[in-house]
Protein backbone atom coordinates (compact mmCIF):
# COMPACT_ATOMS: atom_id res chain seq x y z
CA UNK A 1 0.00 0.00 0.00
CA UNK A 2 1.59 3.40 -0.74
CA UNK A 3 0.83 6.48 0.77
CA UNK A 4 0.49 9.87 -0.70
CA UNK A 5 2.45 12.68 -0.20
CA UNK A 6 -0.33 14.73 1.32
CA UNK A 7 -1.28 11.98 3.59
CA UNK A 8 1.74 11.73 4.98
CA UNK A 9 2.47 15.60 5.92
CA UNK A 10 -1.07 15.09 7.50
CA UNK A 11 -0.61 11.75 8.95
CA UNK A 12 2.63 11.99 10.28
CA UNK A 13 1.72 15.47 11.60
CA UNK A 14 3.59 17.51 9.08
CA UNK A 15 6.58 15.11 9.75
CA UNK A 16 6.96 15.20 13.33
CA UNK A 17 5.71 11.35 13.21
CA UNK A 18 9.42 10.21 11.45
CA UNK A 19 11.33 11.88 15.06
CA UNK A 20 12.68 8.89 16.15
CA UNK A 21 11.43 9.87 20.42
CA UNK A 22 8.64 11.76 21.64
CA UNK A 23 6.85 11.93 18.33
CA UNK A 24 3.52 12.29 19.89
CA UNK A 25 4.91 15.28 21.78
CA UNK A 26 6.88 17.12 18.91
CA UNK A 27 3.39 16.80 17.19
CA UNK A 28 1.33 18.17 19.52
CA UNK A 29 4.05 20.90 19.87
CA UNK A 30 3.62 21.85 16.47
CA UNK A 31 -0.31 21.79 16.77
CA UNK A 32 0.44 24.04 19.80
CA UNK A 33 2.41 26.32 17.39
CA UNK A 34 -0.31 26.17 14.93
CA UNK A 35 -2.84 27.48 17.17
CA UNK A 36 -1.00 30.51 17.88
CA UNK A 37 -1.42 31.75 14.31
CA UNK A 38 -3.77 34.92 14.72
CA UNK A 39 -7.15 34.12 14.03
CA UNK A 40 -6.79 29.92 14.63
CA UNK A 41 -8.22 29.83 18.06
CA UNK A 42 -11.70 31.54 16.55
CA UNK A 43 -14.82 28.62 16.87
CA UNK A 44 -15.33 29.12 13.23
CA UNK A 45 -11.89 28.09 12.16
CA UNK A 46 -10.20 25.63 15.27
CA UNK A 47 -13.60 23.25 15.66
CA UNK A 48 -13.95 22.59 11.59
CA UNK A 49 -10.19 21.94 11.53
CA UNK A 50 -10.33 19.97 14.17
CA UNK A 51 -13.39 17.88 12.90
CA UNK A 52 -11.81 17.41 9.79
CA UNK A 53 -8.56 16.29 11.19
CA UNK A 54 -10.03 13.51 13.29
CA UNK A 55 -12.39 12.37 10.32
CA UNK A 56 -9.38 12.59 7.66
CA UNK A 57 -7.06 10.74 10.63
CA UNK A 58 -9.58 7.60 10.24
CA UNK A 59 -8.76 6.40 6.99
CA UNK A 60 -4.97 7.70 6.41
CA UNK A 61 -4.37 5.74 10.03
CA UNK A 62 -5.51 2.62 8.44
CA UNK A 63 -3.02 3.15 5.75
CA UNK A 64 -0.41 4.16 8.15
CA UNK A 65 -1.24 0.78 9.99
CA UNK A 66 -1.29 -0.98 7.13
CA UNK A 67 2.53 0.27 6.30
CA UNK A 68 3.76 0.53 10.19
CA UNK A 69 2.02 -1.81 11.94
CA UNK A 70 -0.29 -1.14 14.83
CA UNK A 71 -0.87 2.11 16.06
CA UNK A 72 2.67 3.19 14.89
CA UNK A 73 4.15 6.10 16.06
CA UNK A 74 4.73 7.21 12.27
CA UNK A 75 0.90 8.63 12.55
CA UNK A 76 0.58 11.54 15.16
CA UNK A 77 -2.37 13.19 13.36
CA UNK A 78 -4.36 11.50 16.39
CA UNK A 79 -2.15 13.80 18.32
CA UNK A 80 -2.40 16.76 16.38
CA UNK A 81 -6.09 17.23 16.39
CA UNK A 82 -6.19 15.99 20.43
CA UNK A 83 -3.98 19.06 21.04
CA UNK A 84 -6.53 21.44 19.14
CA UNK A 85 -9.58 20.16 20.67
CA UNK A 86 -8.11 20.50 24.13
CA UNK A 87 -7.32 24.47 23.55
CA UNK A 88 -11.11 24.64 22.39
CA UNK A 89 -12.61 27.70 23.98
CA UNK A 90 -10.11 28.30 26.25
CA UNK A 91 -8.44 31.93 26.09
CA UNK A 92 -5.85 32.69 24.26
CA UNK A 93 -2.81 33.27 26.37
CA UNK A 94 0.77 31.54 26.49
CA UNK A 95 0.02 30.21 30.03
CA UNK A 96 -3.60 28.75 29.82
CA UNK A 97 -1.68 27.18 26.23
CA UNK A 98 0.99 26.40 27.94
CA UNK A 99 -0.52 24.25 31.13
CA UNK A 100 -3.04 22.74 28.03
CA UNK A 101 -0.30 21.45 26.53
CA UNK A 102 1.16 19.15 29.51
CA UNK A 103 -2.55 18.12 30.73
CA UNK A 104 -3.06 17.26 27.06
CA UNK A 105 -0.06 15.40 26.84
CA UNK A 106 -0.53 13.23 30.48
CA UNK A 107 -3.99 12.51 28.86
CA UNK A 108 -2.27 10.96 25.81
CA UNK A 109 -0.03 8.68 27.35
CA UNK A 110 -1.54 7.76 30.54
CA UNK A 111 -4.86 7.37 28.34
CA UNK A 112 -7.98 6.86 31.75
CA UNK A 113 -10.39 4.61 31.22
CA UNK A 114 -12.26 4.06 28.43
CA UNK A 115 -9.51 5.65 26.39
CA UNK A 116 -7.21 2.44 26.60
CA UNK A 117 -9.56 -0.18 25.45
CA UNK A 118 -10.64 1.96 22.94
CA UNK A 119 -6.71 2.05 21.52
CA UNK A 120 -7.45 -1.69 21.02
CA UNK A 121 -9.74 -1.02 18.14
CA UNK A 122 -8.02 -1.76 14.50
CA UNK A 123 -7.40 0.67 12.09
CA UNK A 124 -7.43 4.32 12.28
CA UNK A 125 -10.47 4.37 14.09
CA UNK A 126 -8.68 3.13 16.69
CA UNK A 127 -5.75 5.49 16.43
CA UNK A 128 -8.35 8.04 16.15
CA UNK A 129 -10.88 7.42 19.15
CA UNK A 130 -8.86 6.89 22.17
CA UNK A 131 -7.47 10.59 21.87
CA UNK A 132 -10.58 11.95 21.37
CA UNK A 133 -11.34 10.51 24.46
CA UNK A 134 -8.22 11.27 26.20
CA UNK A 135 -8.87 15.07 24.18
CA UNK A 136 -12.26 15.31 26.06
CA UNK A 137 -10.51 14.78 29.42
CA UNK A 138 -8.22 17.59 28.67
CA UNK A 139 -10.82 19.56 27.53
CA UNK A 140 -12.20 19.27 30.63
CA UNK A 141 -9.63 19.71 33.21
CA UNK A 142 -7.87 22.69 31.57
CA UNK A 143 -11.49 24.91 31.76
CA UNK A 144 -11.49 23.16 35.37
CA UNK A 145 -8.19 24.72 35.69
CA UNK A 146 -8.70 28.02 34.56
CA UNK A 147 -11.18 28.49 36.77
CA UNK A 148 -9.41 27.60 39.69
CA UNK A 149 -6.79 30.09 38.77
CA UNK A 150 -9.42 32.86 37.81
CA UNK A 151 -10.98 32.04 41.60
CA UNK A 152 -8.03 32.15 43.37
CA UNK A 153 -5.99 34.29 41.75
Amino acid sequence: MQIKLWEKILGSGFYTGYIPFASGTFASAVALAVYFIPGFEKNYIIIPITLLFFLIGIPIGTKFEKVYGKDPGECTIDEIAGMWMSLLFIPKNILYAVICFFIWRFFDIIKPYPARNLEKVNGGLGIMIDDFVAALYSLITIHLTIFLINRFS
